[in-house]
This record gives C-alpha cells, sequence and structure tokens, in this order.
C-alpha cells in the first residue's frame, strides 16, 4: 500500500483521463490519494471529484479545505464561513493548503498572514491536521505557527524543499515532513538530497503534487510530462538513494504515518 499525500487532480491537465489516472495509480499500488484544496472554488472541485469516483474507487479518494497563499486575496470572512462548511464533508481530511509564500507573492504579504492564522484556528475549531506550503517565508511562518504552539494540530510541511535549518525548526515543533520528486532532480534537488536522512522516519510522507514534480529518474519521461499518482515509487526511489531504509520499509511507514495523520479509513 502506498498513499500519495497531495495530488491536484482538479487541474485541467487531468479533466480528460481521471479514470485512467486512478487505475495506474491502483495499479502502482498506490491505494489512498489526497486531494489538494487551494480555493473555494479547487475545494469544491476536489470533493465533488471524491464523490463522482466513491463507488468505482471506495476509500481512495480524500481531500483538503484550504485557500492557498497565492489565493489569499481572495481571503475575506464570508470565504472562511464557507471553507469551515466544505470542511465538514466527510472526504474532507485536512485544512490547507496554507501557509506562505514570499517567493512570487501573488497575494500581499499581509493578507497571507491573515489567511495563514484563520484556516490555523479553523483546523484546531475543526480538529483536523494542517496541510502546510511555504516557499521564501521560513521565518515569518515559524513565527506564526510558534505562537499557536499550546494548541497547534497536527501538521505537515508539504512540498518541503528547505534548507537543513529550517527542517530542523519544523521538527522541532512536531511537523511531519512530505517529500515530493523535487529529491529525483539532480539539478535542483541536491539540498534535499543531502538532509533526507534528518527526516525521522515516523514523520515522513511522500507525495507526487501532480500534475508537478515530474520524477527525474523515471526511465523514460513522458512526451506530455505531467506528472501523476502511479509515479509515486521513483518519489520513494529518490528518497531510497539518501537514507539507510529501503524502499519498502520506506514504502510501509510512509503510509501508516499518512493513515494515522489525516485518520484515513
Amino acid at each position: 500500500m502506498l498513499i500519495d499525500i497531495g495530488v491536484n487532480l482538479s487541474n485541467s491537465r487531468f479533466a480528460d483521463d481521471i479514470e485512467s489516472i486512478l487505475i495506474r495509480a491502483q495499479e502502482a499500488k498506490v491505494t489512498k490519494i489526497i486531494l489538494t484544496g487551494t480555493s473555494i472554488k479547487e475545494t469544491q472541485m476536489v470533493i465533488e471529484l471524491c464523490e463522482r469516483y466513491q463507488s468505482q474507487f471506495p476509500s481512495m479518494l480524500y481531500a483538503t479545505a484550504g485557500i492557498h497563499p497565492h489565493e489569499a486575496k481572495s481571503f475575506n470572512g464570508s470565504a472562511i464561513e464557507t471553507l469551515e462548511g466544505l470542511a465538514k464533508h466527510s472526504c474532507v481530511v485536512a485544512i490547507g493548503e496554507t501557509g506562505l509564500d514570499f517567493n512570487r507573492n501573488l497575494s500581499p504579504q499581509n493578507t497571507q498572514e491573515k489567511a495563514f492564522e484563520s484556516q490555523i484556528e479553523l483546523a484546531v475549531n475543526c480538529k483536523l491536521p494542517l496541510f502546510l506550503h511555504e516557499r521564501d517565508a521560513s521565518k515569518r511562518q515559524l513565527e506564526i505557527l510558534r505562537s499557536y504552539q499550546n494548541h497547534l494540530p497536527k501538521a505537515v510541511i508539504h512540498c518541503f524543499t528547505g534548507d537543513k535549518k529550517t527542517l530542523f525548526s519544523y521538527l522541532d515543533l512536531d511537523l511531519y515532513i512530505g517529500i515530493t520528486g523535487w529529491i529525483c532532480d539532480e539539478r535542483r534537488g541536491r539540498d534535499l538530497q543531502n538532509i533526507v536522512k534528518n527526516i525521522p522516519l515516523n514523520r515522513l510522507m511522500v507525495e507526487t503534487d501532480a500534475p508537478y514534480l515530474l520524477p527525474r529518474n523515471m526511465p523514460e519521461i513522458p512526451k506530455n510530462r505531467r506528472n501523476e499518482p502511479a509515479n509515486l515509487n521513483y518519489v520513494i526511489a529518490g528518497i531510497t538513494a539518501h537514507r539507510e531504509e529501503s524502499a519498502n520499509i520506506i514504502a510501509e511507514s510512509s503510509s501508516a504515518t499518512a493513515v494515522a495523520f489525516f485518520n484515513l479509513t
């Protein structure tokens, strides 16, 4: 059993062949997939996908409900109320994708912070874990997370690409770490390759972030360069190359961690 904790299945690049994507995932032993909500609209879409494929792929699809920092400019009081309603759906297992992104600043930083803090509070109230994004904003993100430390819910840093100091700071807050195909990139992924061994095995989860971050260790790169959950084994292989455990142990442990973290059935 493998669990992909981050897939953007509502992305338009998947529109024409979702059923075949899910079949290929099953063939690759990816039995559970968490679909990422990044806005009110995308959260509604991933919930609808969970509903649509429930009978054909029972207990396979779950969702997060959140507003990505890029979308924080659309955040307001009514948005958090709508998000709270969506978070009550039976398929929703986390609040997010939320956090800070000071790399592209597609939303003003102060607006990102307000949206982030509101979603932390929502996760606390809903008793759901947090699915976190962070890019070039670790200092401020850590400050905010520490301010909630006494009642911070479980949280995973999705698609971690930071440095060793940042990694240890997140681990000190008892956060979990999600690793993607970034670790398979011999160009951009070298720093991550050097520090992935420092992640405790019981804090490590794996994800494709499909359709993005296609693993570069694949023997044949698809012409459309679209990533999908069936490629999760290549992410595990990329991790295995820089840790002591076998691929089977990493697969089993990350899956067990994901089941417990997201309270999957």
